[in-house]
């Protein structure tokens, strides 16, 4: 959408306000990786509370900005949603938690451009989604439990298309 920044018209799209007065007073635009692919982002800032914070490019090493979030104070079950390709007929959000979204974007492959989404807002996606409610359908991903285990989570991505 011209003229809007992607963090505002991608979560709405996809149901994730970026502030709410239960949720997040505030919020944090941040880029995930620089132009050298290396990040130098105050992660001390990232992990207070009442805020949600949006990666712009951070679909790459995702599974370091969850770390250091973590590793910073963050719960591992804070919600997460990566949206891809939002506000176009292929959006696609797939939600989670710190703790697990790596893990289902690394099966589901979600496209780039995205935005990764981190705060309690994310758990209103449910609720407000909107955007091609009408074609929405969910497609089922295997993901294995665990390292040992053979028991299999599904994991639903939607789609609007």
């Amino acid at each position: 959408m011209p003229g809007i920044t992607a963090a505002s018209a991608c979560s709405t799209y996809a149901g994730i306000p970026l502030t709410h007065r239960d949720y997040a007073q505030s919020v944090t635009l941040v880029t995930g990786q620089l132009k050298n692919h290396t990040s130098d982002l105050n992660f001390a800032q990232l992990v207070q509370p009442n805020q949600t914070v949006v990666f712009y490019m951070g679909l790459q090493n995702i599974d370091k900005l969850f770390e250091q979030l973590i590793a910073h104070g963050k719960p591992s079950a804070t919600p997460a949603a990566i949206v891809s390709q939002g506000t176009s007929p292929e959006q696609r959000v797939l939600t989670g938690t710190l703790h697990d979204l790596p893990q289902k974007q690394e099966y589901a492959q979600l496209a780039a451009p995205a935005l990764i989404i981190v705060g309690e807002v994310v758990q209103l996606h449910d609720d407000l989604a909107w955007f091609g409610t009408e074609l929405l359908h969910n497609q089922d991903l295997a993901l294995p439990v665990g390292e040992v285990d053979a028991e299999v989570e599904t994991v639903s991505v939607s789609s609007a298309c």
